[in-house]
Formats: structure tokens, sequence, C-alpha cells
């Protein structure tokens, strides 16, 4: 048994690792300010501490085998009008959690990246080795922070795994999305469904794919915990190993709107919009280096599951 600390634990993929490090016989601790995750979130037998990423300093000790860091603020949109708080918040934190981790004589670190980092790919799918241009702050603090890990291992032999994600989706039992404001398709679509926005829009039709709306990598929220929990074993003193983390295939606007259908036997009013500016056609990661680095494998790829699982959740959460 090993002892954790999960920053951004009480948030959408924190609390899913927290989850599943529990039920692996580790003992966890969660550190969140509660700005955007919820105290119900933080999964029942982990202990919970108030509090900024910057305040790690305070939780660490010798007593500690690693940290899982998510915590970090997430919205592209937000990250394009106020950059100063993702700057502050994600690379400032990660800078003190990471000298936090030092003085602690803490040595391993799992670090929540993202596909953000590539801004608009040049070959699909996506690898580790594809040129790094974010088209916002929110990809670029990100990127930063990987830079910084990097850093750190080499000057003083942190053990490292950055994970590069693409679309989470799905949901864990107890635990799934809860984002103020939503921003992602699957949760926007089960709004429609429940009746909560009068229709989902469709940025842009004349995308080249085989429907015309952009295709995006989904992976299952428990298949991300999973290399989560596979990269702590993976990472190695002095090292810093990056890998993407998605199914390989992508799925369209439309084929994320008819799973949902499919799923809820609900309608789902639909109107076309213009396309968002910086709207890649397509997203999709190359997953070898996880599989052959982590031993990763998703094992729940089917869009359908993931929109199941996440449809619960979503009528639990509103007492449906």
């Amino acid at each position: 048994m090993s002892k954790y600390l999960v920053t951004g634990g009480a948030g959408y993929v924190g609390s899913v690792v927290a989850a599943h490090l529990l039920e692996a016989g580790h003992q966890v601790t969660v550190l969140d300010d509660l700005s955007t995750g919820f105290r119900e979130g933080v999964p029942v037998g982990a202990e919970f501490v108030e509090g900024r990423v910057q305040e790690a300093g305070r939780v660490l000790d010798g007593s500690f085998d690693g940290v899982l860091h998510f915590a970090a603020s997430s919205q592209v949109g937000e990250s394009v009008v106020d950059p100063e708080k993702y700057w502050r918040n994600n690379v400032a934190g990660s800078l003190e959690l990471v000298a936090a981790m030092r003085a602690a004589g803490v040595r391993k670190l799992v670090f929540s990246s993202t596909a953000a980092v590539y801004g608009e790919p040049e070959v699909v799918p996506i690898a580790e080795t594809a040129r790094t241009s974010p088209t916002n702050a929110y990809g670029a603090t990100k990127l930063a922070v990987d830079h910084l890990i990097t850093s750190e291992a080499v000057a003083h032999g942190l053990a490292a795994v950055s994970l590069r994600y693409f679309n989470v989706a799905g949901a864990y039992g107890a635990y799934g999305e809860r984002h103020d404001p939503e921003s992602h398709l699957i949760p926007l679509v089960f709004q429609a469904a429940l009746g909560q926005r009068p229709h989902i829009a469709v940025y842009g039709e004349d995308y080249p794919t085989p429907d015309g709306t952009c295709i995006r990598d989904y992976i299952h929220v428990a298949d991300l915990a999973d290399a989560h929990l596979l990269a702590l074993d993976a990472a190695k003193p002095g090292e810093h190993l990056i890998c993407n983390l998605g199914n390989g295939s992508g799925f369209s606007v439309r084929e994320v709107i008819e799973s949902v259908r499919r799923v809820t036997g609900r309608e789902i009013p639909v109107q076309a919009a213009g396309r968002r500016a910086g709207d890649p056609a397509v997203l999709v990661a190359s997953a070898a280096r996880a599989h052959e680095a982590l031993g990763w494998t998703p094992r729940r790829p089917n869009l359908d599951d993931i929109v199941a699982d996440a449809w619960k959740f979503a009528l639990e959460k509103h007492g449906q």
C-alpha cells in the first residue's frame, strides 16, 4: 500500500482517479480549493484538505509516495480572455507544488496534461513527437508545466509521467462531470435531452469529414484513471515520460448526438451554426506510446457505453 496526494481530487478526473487509488488499496489525501470541484466528489475513504495547490507544502511530508496533479484552471475560452489566471494557477501553482515535493522528499509525480499543447495538428493521429504549438493560454500553460517537470526530473531526479488527454467523457459510479458552466459536448447534448436547453448547436457542417462535422477522440474517464495508476508504476527517477491518451479513433459531433439519442431514447433538437475559429476538423490521438510504456489499452472504447455511463450519472445528478 502506498500513500498519494491528489491535487484537484474533488474535480471530474481527479475524483475518479482518487476512487481507483482507494480501490487498489492505497491511502489518498485530496487537496482541492473547491473553486471548480465539489465536496461530494471526494471519494469516501480519502482524507480531504481544502486548500490551493500552492499550499501543498502544508500537506506533504515524507510519508507520501507520490503526487497526482489535477489542480488547474481548464476552460479554453476563459484562458483567452483571462490568461493571467491561467499562468498564476497552472504554472505558478505547479512550480510551488514541485518545490514542496522536493522539500518533502516526495519524488514521484503524475501530471494531468492535455492535447491542447499541440494546437492545430499537422498529422493525424497525433503522436507525442508532434510539434507543440498551443493556440490558447490553457494549452500554453500546460505545456509550460511539462517543460517545468522535465527540468525537475533532469536536475533533481524526479520520476514523472505527463498524460495528455484528448476528450474525456463518461462517468464512474457516483463520479462524473459537474462543470459550471458546462463546455463539453456530451453533457451539453444531455441538457438538450433533459429540456434544459432548447437545442444543441452544431458548429460547422462543412468540414472535410464523412458527415461534415468535427471529429474528436473520446476516452472513458475510467480508462483514463487506469492509465494514471499504471503511470505511477512506470515512473522512473530522473525521467519524464509523456504519453497521449485516447482511443486512437474518433467520433463526429453528429455521431455523438446520435449516440445520445440511442442511449436516452429522447429527441435531441439540433441547430446548425457557423464554424468556431480555431476548431480543427479532426483531433485523434496515437496512444501507441502509452500502450508500449505503460501497458495501457482502453477497455471501454465503445461510444454508446461511454454515453450510457455519463447518462446514468446525469440522471442521478438531476434526481431522475
